[in-house]
């Protein structure tokens, strides 16, 4: 059974999250802190971690950044701030969605699944594609850059595997909203623009790189001698 990590100091949310998800099929597991959120990380071995910031030892901000240090474990951070800068923060500290409180339990359960189907599946399985010295292996979710492994997280991978299925065809950041964090709400394109800034990053010594039409959206191109076209 699928175990899902609901970490929130209110009894309520806790609740709340699990009459909706164990309708689902799912196991919850609820943790009040961040303390109990880590320990409970290595016993329970969840699918999924829900986060809320707002802990009454450690933020949800540290708890992300130490499960990073060693786990790719999908998580969903819950903030009860409507601004930005809760949500880009935690985007860029490795959270895979979130959402604002308070919500829909219904969203929620959406936003569950969404993001496991994402970790689980991914895209259809085929031949390796080989563009340059980058090799992106969408069966097993491998990426090789002159044959040295390169790691990624769940979307930045999904990120680089729809750009290079579509090499040299730009994608708009709506079209990568849908395909890759399955939503249409357009508003939130930054989200793109954050994870396509780590994916440069990451691919910096490939002979291809992700090249921004302005206004529009992305694509990956040949780097040029100079490297001026990834801006």
């Amino acid at each position: 059974m699928t175990t899902i990590l609901v970490i929130d100091d209110e009894p309520n949310i806790q609740e709340l999250a699990r009459i909706y998800l164990e309708k689902e099929g799912y196991r919850v597991e609820p943790a009040g802190s961040g303390q109990d959120a880590l320990s409970k990380l290595a016993s329970h071995k969840p699918s999924l971690i829900v986060l809320d910031l707002m802990l009454p030892d450690i933020n949800g901000f540290e708890v992300c950044r130490e499960i990073r240090k060693s786990s790719e474990i999908p998580i969903i951070m819950l903030t009860a701030r409507k601004d930005d800068i809760d949500k880009i923060l935690g985007l860029e500290l490795g959270a895979d969605d979130y959402l604002t409180k308070p919500f829909n339990p219904r969203e929620l359960v959406a936003r569950v699944k969404a993001v496991l189907r994402r970790c689980g599946t991914g895209y259809k399985p085929g031949k390796p594609i080989q563009v340059g010295n980058l090799s992106i292996d969408i069966a097993r979710r491998e990426v090789n850059i002159d044959n040295k492994p390169l790691k990624l997280r769940t979307k930045e991978f999904n990120l680089l595997a729809a750009l290079t299925q579509n090499f040299g065809i730009v994608l708009t950041r709506e079209r990568l909203l849908e395909m890759i964090w399955e939503t249409d709400y357009y508003g939130e394109t930054r989200t793109v623009d954050i994870h396509v800034n780590h994916v440069r990053d990451k691919i910096a010594d490939a002979s291809v790189a992700i090249e921004t039409v302005r206004s529009v959206g992305y694509k990956l191109v040949p780097k040029s001698e100079n490297g001026e076209n990834t801006k």
